[in-house]
């Protein structure tokens, strides 16, 4: 009998791993490797830094530093969890750098590095198969296009183009175009661009095979567009665009004004052209005071979208409406520190991670599944100036 039930009960543990394997699935991850770009002309920092998260705890432990780079603002870590890439924002002399990835220690190892070309590279992303960087320039407006070369390095850039159209009135903020988001649709045939000084966000055709963008075609609508402002969603003047977010489904387009602290919503009518159904705060009623949004971020169940504001040093929480795709400012929540430039929803939708800019921390939130709320976990990661965080998804 005793044989009998210890058989029973190593079958009984075995059943999820074998049903994982036939379904060509994998068990959830515990734990991820997780990358901190940060600021190094503000601080001490020496670059990128490493963490273990432990998904469970929604804990980081850290790991040391990953790469003594100059300024870097933006890190993403490739789908194949080999390397790791990096723009430095460093004015003139700005560069995009490739890393291979040590999963176990989280060392990164300088493969390559290449001129941005153009000016304070803030964002990359990748196309969805994988084999190009595409690189938002800010303050020269511009955008570039790297290919991933076998070796893990960037090859010759494929395409480099400055966005066209008309500045926003903001003569401080939008004198000029201002690239400062960029990435491919679903299917990966148009690359969105939010411009911070046009306030639009641009839609460009995006050659996956030759790694080109050119501008799209003119909106289907009745309401043409002015050229400029061809196959682009158009936002009130003097928003300043910065980030942008989806609904699951993609007919919703969320876009962050970083000089208004708005969110404003695009309904997606025809699969080409986007129509404004609403503009909202990110702020309480009744704040006053100097404040700059960054963050953008739809909670993976789709019913919770976020946005961060620096200055009022808050995680706004909105509820989403599953129909209209309209949003309702539930919660404003302070991260426990200043200027929290960037944030991210870790894999599992269980918690949120705040970095804190001027005060050198991450803040670990809870996320009430009911609610989409956010309550500190007391955990707190001392990183000097973090200004982005990357999770390693590939398991």
């Amino acid at each position: 009998m005793k044989i009998t039930r210890r058989i029973f009960a190593l079958l009984i543990l075995a059943v999820p791993a074998v049903l994982f394997s036939l379904a060509g699935a994998k068990p959830p991850a515990h734990s991820y490797l997780v990358l901190v770009g940060t600021y190094t002309h503000k601080t001490a920092s020496k670059g990128i830094y490493a963490f273990s998260y432990d998904a469970e705890t929604g804990k980081l432990t850290p790991k040391g530093v990953a790469a003594e780079t100059p300024d870097p603002s933006f890190v993403a870590i490739h789908p194949n969890g080999k390397y790791a890439y990096a723009v430095n924002e460093t004015g003139k002399e700005s560069t995009v750098s490739a890393f291979a990835l040590d999963r176990q220690t989280g060392k990164l190892t300088l493969l390559n590095q290449l001129p941005a070309l153009g000016e304070d590279p803030c964002y990359l992303s990748f196309d969805r198969t994988g084999k190009f960087v595409l690189v938002a320039n800010y303050t020269s407006g511009n955008l570039a296009v790297f290919p991933i070369l076998a070796d893990g390095k960037l090859g010759e850039h494929t395409a480099v183009v400055t966005d066209t159209g008309t500045p926003g009135p903001n003569k401080e903020r939008q004198e000029g175009p201002h690239a400062h988001w960029i990435e491919v649709s679903a299917r990966n045939v148009y690359a969105y661009v939010a411009d911070l000084g046009l306030d639009r966000v641009l839609i460009y055709k995006f050659d996956a095979a030759k790694g080109t963008l050119t501008p799209g075609a003119a909106p289907s609508s009745a309401a043409a567009a002015k050229p400029n402002d061809a196959f682009s969603a158009t936002l009130s003047p003097g928003t300043g665009p910065r980030h942008v977010a989806f609904s699951r489904e993609r007919n919703f387009m969320y876009v962050l004004g970083e000089v208004k602290s708005t969110v404003t919503v695009f309904a997606n009518d025809t699969g080409e052209s986007y129509r404004a159904i609403q503009t909202i705060s990110t702020l309480p009623a009744g704040f006053s005071g100097r404040n700059d949004t960054a963050e953008i971020a739809m909670h993976p169940d789709g019913k919770w979208l976020y946005a961060s504001n620096r200055g009022n040093d808050t995680i706004a929480v909105f509820e989403v409406d599953p129909r209209k795709g309209t949003l309702r400012l539930v919660a404003d929540v302070p991260t426990g520190g200043q200027e929290p430039r960037h944030f991210a929803i870790d894999p599992g939708g269980k918690y949120l991670l705040a970095e804190n800019e001027n005060s050198d921390t991450i803040v670990t939130f809870r996320i009430d599944a009911a609610s989409g709320k956010l309550a500190p976990t007391g955990d707190v990661a001392q990183v000097p100036a973090p200004v982005c965080l990357a999770f390693d998804l590939a398991h």
